[in-house]
């Protein structure tokens, strides 16, 4: 059974439920040994975005297509996917336990994790803006995967890059080198080519974070540049 097809059979066993039997139900489902597949990291993947889409209080079409951008569902299957998105939404507790399966696939791979706060943060900005409330949503969602400040603050900076730190953006501070500083930034490029992304198990269509990443990451080294003469 595919990964969408599985989702159509957790759609149709929530019947006309809300939000609390959706979050029970799925709860269920990725306690099963077959919910460390791609299963799992999907619908849990699917309820934190529909969640932390509600985290300042209203849901807007730009992050419904921000979610769509990140999967690829087939046409057949979009009913169901909006059905689970939409009843996860509609209460924000309880996100913790889609926050702690993903972090639990995940245990020794902090990068594919930093993928993940990356396409939240994908979804947040897609009204053109980055809540507080969103920013608390997503700072905790970090706290749960075991990711600490200078990580999420570094992600944070990446999506506010307008008014963002390049050097929070490369992760080092202003203190380094300029040898230190253009190695990091070569290794973090290198780290952000889509074919090490899809290589750590994320869907194929989180190549637009890569590509969202890469582009800050050049804006910061750029400031940096002209800031150091270099």
């Amino acid at each position: 059974m595919s990964v969408w097809s599985s989702i159509g059979t957790i759609v149709s066993a929530i019947g006309t439920g809300g939000a609390q039997v959706v979050d029970r139900l799925v709860q269920l489902v990725l306690a099963r040994p077959e919910g460390t597949s791609s299963v799992g990291f999907t619908v849990a993947m699917i309820a934190l975005s529909a969640k932390m889409a509600k985290a300042d209080g209203v849901v807007t079409t730009d992050e419904i297509i921000a979610f769509r951008e990140l999967f690829e569902v087939p046409p057949k299957e979009e009913r169901n996917v909006t059905r689970l998105f939409n009843l996860a939404q509609e209460d924000v507790a309880g996100f913790e336990v889609y926050a702690k399966k993903l972090a639990d696939l995940f245990p020794y791979d902090r990068k594919t994790l930093v993928d993940i706060l990356d396409g939240l943060f994908h979804i947040a900005k897609a009204d053109g803006v980055v809540h507080e409330s969103e920013v608390g949503y997503l700072s905790r969602v970090a706290s749960v995967f075991g990711l600490d400040e200078r990580e999420f603050s570094k992600v944070l900076a990446r999506h506010v890059r307008k008014d963002g730190n390049p050097y929070e953006i490369l992760g080092l501070g202003p203190e380094a080198s300029d040898s230190e500083l253009k190695a990091h930034y070569r290794r973090e490029v290198q780290e952000t080519h889509p074919d090490r992304i899809m290589a750590r198990g994320v869907p194929e269509e989180f190549v637009r974070i890569a590509n969202d990443r890469l582009a800050a990451l050049n804006d910061a080294w750029a400031k940096i540049r002209a800031e150091r003469g270099i």
